[in-house]
């Protein structure tokens, strides 16, 4: 299966960026093929310029400025987010690449004033995700990110599959040790993927 790993930390030593290593050796170590997307080290553009906005709706021409991400989504069987949580969102530059490239005409269409998917050609969703909160601090705030997961990105791209959803909370109080048995969560998680 063609896997797309969305990964956004900027930080080459970073926890964040030996998850996504992680996630990159089990998924390949599973069999599937994957497209490993740093956003940062691709220095990808997540502003949406007054441009964007006005060509937002102008399938294909709202795609010129985004092509090769449009194409890598579009060839996409499976989606794997690695992303830390900062103020319970997600970094600027994967929300501004959700607003750049899931455009109409791509991730959905408008049909007689509807939404509906172009996205079932995915077929399999996970997220690894890491917190500075604890899990009652980010239930408390509604928890955002896991419910753009497990409830936005699913319905988008299949309301009937389960999502892998694997996070590690309370970094700001993390341990060695906790950071090793998330990190083979992971592992275990991306090669049954």
């Amino acid at each position: 299966m063609r896997v797309l790993v969305l990964h956004s930390h900027p930080v080459e030593e970073s926890y964040g960026k030996a998850l996504y290593k992680q996630t990159l050796e089990s998924l390949q170590k599973a069999g599937h093929e994957v497209d490993a997307c740093d956003l940062y080290a691709e220095n990808f553009d997540p502003v949406l310029s007054r441009h964007d906005r006005l060509a937002y709706h102008d399938y294909p021409g709202n795609t010129e400025l985004v092509k090769p991400y449009v194409e890598r989504l579009k060839q996409a069987e499976a989606l794997v987010l690695v992303t830390p949580i900062w103020n319970f969102g997600f970094p600027a530059i994967l929300k501004g690449y959700f607003d750049r490239v899931w455009l109409p005409g791509v991730s959905f269409e408008l049909v007689d004033g509807k939404v509906e998917s172009r996205l079932r050609h995915i077929r399999k969703l996970a997220a690894v995700l890491t917190y500075g909160a604890t899990p009652f601090r980010a239930f408390a705030a509604g928890n955002p990110p896991k419910k753009i997961v497990k409830r936005v990105l699913r319905a988008q791209i299949n309301p009937l599959r389960p999502v892998t959803f694997l996070a590690h909370y309370d970094m700001n109080n993390c341990t060695p040790e906790s950071r090793a048995s998330f990190l083979e969560k992971v592992k275990t998680a991306m090669e049954r993927f």
